[in-house]
């Protein structure tokens, strides 16, 4: 990354790039759905259908169509999101509409995953709160989490976190970043977002007019290394910043 040492302020995403469900709900999913031998599933559906869920989820027109639909409905909602993963998967749509009410019933009972943050995470944010770095956490969460990071032992580290549905903003929209930039104190330019989805962490924070990096350990969207820096794990992160 070219000057680095312009950074003043770091802000992370959280979910899936700070803290992880274990197993992740997508590995769990899938082998449900492998189980049900709908079809033959390869490893290209498996990533289309994280990428589509990873779009899905920035705030996408699906999304807002779905919340508007669903609003008092919390259960259908999820129906309605397991119908249409199992047809990013490539299930044929009269077969999704079948089997999503059982595949999403499986999810909510079955699906009890292990919080965890890696050890790596707490050097990271050990060293740039050494070296001087601003730190917050922008996520596309609906309710405050401040609580959460102080379980997790991430509180000390950062100096504000915010939550999309404080401000009625979700990534990638330009509000919920500016007022992470207000409340960092610091400047669009100064400032590097760190996050796992593409199209709400990077594209929404470049659009926005701040620096980004992709944390994309899988290798899912191999097109962002043309408008950021790209890393798989943490110990990369360290020669970027110089």
């Amino acid at each position: 990354m070219s000057n680095a040492e312009n950074i003043t302020a770091i802000l992370f995403d959280l979910d899936g790039t700070l803290r992880f469900n274990l197993p992740t709900p997508g590995e769990v999913f899938l082998d449900y759905v492998k189980n049900l031998n709908l079809r033959p599933i390869s490893d290209q559906d498996c990533q289309r259908t994280e990428r589509w869920e990873l779009q899905y989820f920035a705030s996408s027109k699906e999304i807002q169509i779905d919340y508007a639909q669903y609003k008092a409905d919390k259960k259908g909602f999820w129906i309605n999101f397991t119908r249409r993963r199992l047809i990013a998967l490539g299930v044929d749509e009269a077969q999704a509409a079948q089997v999503a009410p059982r595949t999403a019933e499986y999810m909510d009972q079955a699906y009890k995953p292990r919080v965890s943050v890696p050890d790596d995470v707490f050097d990271l944010l050990s060293y740039l709160n050494e070296a001087g770095y601003t730190l917050g956490v922008v996520s596309n969460r609906d309710q405050p989490f401040k609580e959460e990071l102080h379980l997790l032992n991430l509180a000390p580290y950062f100096k504000f976190a915010l939550a999309g549905g404080e401000v009625n903003s979700y990534k990638p929209e330009p509000l919920i970043f500016q007022r992470g930039l207000e409340m960092a104190g610091a400047i669009a330019a100064e400032t590097l977002y760190i996050g796992d989805n593409y199209y709400a962490d990077t594209l929404g924070a470049l659009r926005a007019g701040l620096r980004a990096i992709l944390y994309d350990p899988s290798g899912l969207f191999p097109e962002a290394a043309e408008g950021c820096p790209v890393i798989q794990n943490y110990s990369q992160l360290y020669s970027l910043l110089g």
